[in-house]
């Protein structure tokens, strides 16, 4: 017979029931002042933005409901500068139309197929899309403070449609099918590239990005050769790691490269690292393990690196002094 009385089971239950039990919506901002300025409400199950009843808060500037069960974005103040819904489940962008102090917007992690309804939030400075589903770059025009563009984990295969994004000082497009480097001639201002796990297998294009560009990150692709690179002459940080590149020519015309991140390719010679990137004097890290020439002998390995580089600080992720 068991320990417990039938009753004694019961109440445990129901006392279990009792602890699991999840306040609804509107109860969770039920102490907050009408004049609060920041809401944060971070796994809070939270399944609709309307039952929260945000009308009254008419200061609010930023809200975050990340990690939460939203499927529908409605009922927001005015006000906001600021709105994340990282990581819920919206799969529509609508009813921003009000929001014209926007500016900072984060939709990652949804089911979110289209980029619409945006381009009237003429303020929006960051635009965060990672991780949906979204096919195409559209419907931005018109955004000219934009300056951070996060399309990376989407199934985008063709850079279009930016022309407009003048002001834009980093793209992030990792993780997509993007097969070729285009359309980038308007974004003057572009400083930070980053298109890893793509399908790109050229430098190519590049000439409209030579004074501005200063960070480029392009691992884990196909590319052969660094043709097409030596335009960019304000380079400072390449990380062409996990490619398919034999040889380091075309790099000698990088004057301001510090960071030279290339492990797992194909680069055997010690004699090309001192004759292709000897010259460039602000160099302080690379990144080569993963190559033959670590592999073949990883004893020796650093020691022959720094015999080439004298003036490194690092070589992989070890200080060299």
């Amino acid at each position: 017979m068991s320990a417990y009385s039938n009753g004694s089971r019961d109440q445990l239950i129901h006392d279990d029931l009792n602890v699991q039990q999840i306040e609804a919506d509107e109860d969770l901002l039920e102490e907050f002042p009408d004049d609060t300025e920041v809401i944060d409400l971070v796994q809070s199950r939270i399944t609709s933005i309307k039952a929260l009843g945000l009308e009254r808060f008419h200061r609010l500037d930023s809200l975050c409901l990340r990690q939460n069960q939203i499927r529908k974005i409605e009922n927001l103040p005015k006000t906001l500068t600021e709105l994340d819904l990282y990581d819920n489940l919206v799969r529509e962008i609508e009813n921003l139309d009000g929001l014209v102090h926007l500016k900072n917007l984060d939709l990652s992690f949804n089911n979110i197929k289209v980029i619409e309804n945006v381009n009237h939030l003429k303020e929006l400075e960051n635009l965060y899309f990672v991780q949906n589903r979204i096919r195409k770059i559209e419907n931005l025009e018109g955004l000219n403070k934009l300056e951070n563009l996060e399309l990376g984990g989407n199934k985008i295969r063709i850079i279009e449609n930016l022309d407009t994004l003048t002001n834009i000082e980093k793209l992030w497009l990792g993780k997509n099918k993007i097969t070729k480097l285009e359309n980038l001639e308007n974004l003057q201002r572009l400083s930070l590239l980053s298109i890893q796990a793509n399908r790109i297998t050229r430098f190519e294009n590049l000439n409209c990005l030579s004074h501005c560009l200063r960070e480029l990150y392009i691992s884990h692709n196909g590319l052969t050769s660094f043709e097409g690179i030596e335009v960019l002459e304000n380079l400072e940080v390449l990380d062409v790691s996990n490619n398919y590149i034999k040889h380091l020519s075309h790099l000698k015309g990088l004057k301001n490269l510090q960071e030279f991140w290339a492990s797992n390719n194909e680069f055997a010679s010690f004699q090309e690292i001192e004759d292709e990137l000897g010259g460039l004097r602000k160099l302080e890290t690379v990144y080569f393990e993963g190559n033959p020439l670590q592999r073949s002998n990883p004893a020796l390995y650093r020691n022959k690196v720094r015999l080439c580089l004298p003036n490194l600080l690092q070589i992989d992720a070890t200080p060299t002094r």
